[in-house]
């Protein structure tokens, strides 16, 4: 069963966070209710999420103050941040909330299809990295000892197991190429081209790396362990 992403979202008003969770249910992820600043912080500590939705407006930390302590985590610091406001003061505003770290900016109210979209697309780019991890750990654990047989079921022989883990990283390098090329063609937020880019990058060590360990090249111990 694949593991569903985690999306966080803060608001101070109970209706808002109804109003989130009915947009997004399509997208059948886990949504992870906060009412403050400091509760979406709480949360941040014990679980790992693929995008937060910030509601700007809300009484003691508000979410300027919120992101900024979001960023400041090594934990956290790379999580998506969409900031949701209902007060629009103009530029300044919309740029304080880009300083903030955020990676998009959305004045209530908002069209539910866009808005869903967005979290749609860091979802995707969050699902692809952990499936990299995945195949990263696997050749880690073969290159100290095939301690990765077990991860993969029943024992198999060194060639057999690159084999399949070099299916595991097709399926993965192609779903990634589509993610991109849907992004191109959407004109998508700079911030998920850049990030979808990043997980080509990646894809393409991991690729470079289990080449290596053919029968006859060098090993690949190295660029694996930089994949992470």
């Amino acid at each position: 069963m694949v593991q569903k992403a985690k999306i966080l979202l803060v608001d101070d008003r109970p209706e808002n966070l109804l109003a989130l969770e009915a947009i997004l249910s399509a997208l059948d992820q886990t949504l992870v209710r906060a009412s403050s600043g400091e509760e979406a912080l709480k949360a941040l500590l014990t679980d790992d999420f693929a995008v937060i939705l910030l509601d700007v407006q809300m009484p003691g930390m508000d979410g300027f103050e919120t992101a900024a302590h979001i960023k400041r985590r090594e934990r956290t610091r790379d999580i998506p941040i969409i900031f949701l406001t209902a007060i629009n003061h103009g530029p300044h505003h919309t740029f304080r909330g880009y300083a903030a770290g955020a990676v998009d900016y959305i004045s209530k109210p908002f069209d539910p299809w866009v808005l869903r979209a967005k979290v749609s697309v860091f979802v995707e780019l969050y699902m692809k990295n952990c499936q990299l991890r995945e195949q990263a750990a696997l050749l880690r654990l073969q290159l100290e000892g095939g301690g990765g047989r077990a991860t993969l079921g029943e024992a198999k022989e060194p060639a057999g197991l690159l084999a399949e883990l070099s299916a595991r990283l097709a399926a993965v390098e192609e779903q990634a190429e589509a993610l991109s090329k849907q992004l191109d063609d959407d004109a998508a937020d700079a911030a998920a081209v850049a990030t979808a880019a990043h997980l080509e990058r990646k894809l393409t060590g991991l690729r470079r790396a289990l080449d290596a360990l053919e029968p006859g090249t060098g090993n690949g111990a190295a660029s694996v362990q930089s994949q992470n």
